[in-house]
């Protein structure tokens, strides 16, 4: 499948955001959903408008009935939303019909504070896997029209390491996947950038595998969560008493203050949109049609 971009040189590529709350999304998705989220947001929204970018949030359906305020904010600064499902119930755990009532539980709350309903998606830790590849036709027939779900990795809880690495077609459903970011090398995919990878790899490293994707004419996607920069987010959670182990502690509290330096360092070199604006760059004619203006999306070209 090619992926042209017919109004602009180099690529533009994809930024991302899963709207979550820590301790629901990390811990346990039983876990109440609490206002550090709210902070967190809004402190992502004002870095996005600083650096000049538009995002695609990826929004969960319980912390937006829970925050009803939220999901107007972000949409009022120009970003578009996606879902993220209801409960960040991990969909392998899932039955085919408890997925499908979660997904559209997610629309009717997201519909009914941003007035659109979602055409694209992202499945909680990213756990559209080969266990739980009957997902794509149900995200279909649910008006979904491309999803950013799949890890071409091997994870001990995520991945499909030989994914196509690049925008595809479902071979079984009238749906695109946005692949998460990954490198080439020795015969292996290894993730570049987005979520805790933002904070453990060298800035540098992450800026020459874009660069590099660039040249090849490919966009990358990446992803981060509210909280990424919240450098007491942690430690909030444990003084509230939730069990946290040492390890978990440390790795996720590791680096939490240089996310927003990298951040700022890529976007300052390269391009990033939305997902539906990269959508729409590289594959209708008239661009000042926008994703909704074709919510049957074959908007790539094969």
């Amino acid at each position: 499948m090619g992926f042209h971009n017919r109004h602009h040189p180099e690529p533009i590529n994809a930024m991302t955001v899963d709207l979550e709350d820590w301790g629901q999304a990390v811990l346990d998705p039983r876990l109440p959903v609490t206002p550090r989220v709210v902070e967190n947001v809004y402190r992502l929204l004002d870095f996005l408008d600083a650096h000049k970018v538009r995002a695609t949030f990826f929004a969960l359906g319980r912390v937006c009935e829970q925050y009803p305020d939220l999901l107007p904010a972000v949409a009022a600064a120009g970003h578009e939303i996606g879902s993220h499902g209801y409960g960040h119930e991990l969909i392998y755990n899932l039955t085919p019909e408890q997925f499908e009532a979660d997904i559209r539980q997610a629309t009717t709350v997201i519909e009914s504070q941003s007035g659109r309903r979602p055409i694209g998606y992202r499945a909680p830790a990213f756990s559209i896997t080969n266990r739980s590849s009957w997902a794509g036709p149900i995200l279909s027939r649910n008006g979904f029209c491309y999803s950013s779900s799949i890890f071409p990795v091997r994870k001990r809880r995520y991945g499909i390491p030989d994914a196509p690495r690049f925008p595809y077609r479902w071979a079984d459903c009238d749906l695109w996947e946005f692949p998460l970011t990954t490198v080439r090398l020795a015969g292996w995919n290894l993730p570049l950038c987005g979520g805790g990878y933002t904070r453990l790899l060298p800035a540098a490293l992450m800026a020459a595998g874009i660069r590099s994707l660039n040249r090849q004419g490919r966009p990358a996607i990446l992803y981060l969560h509210p909280y990424e920069m919240a450098t007491g987010e942690v430690s909030w959670f444990r003084q509230q008493g939730y069990s946290i182990s040492s390890k978990r502690y440390f790795m996720q509290s590791l680096w939490r203050s240089r996310v927003p330096a990298r951040l700022g360092r890529l976007f300052a070199e390269f391009r990033f949109a939305s997902v539906g604006e990269v959508l729409r760059l590289n594959s209708i004619d008239d661009p000042a049609q926008t994703p909704e203006d074709h919510p049957e999306l074959c908007l790539l070209n094969s």
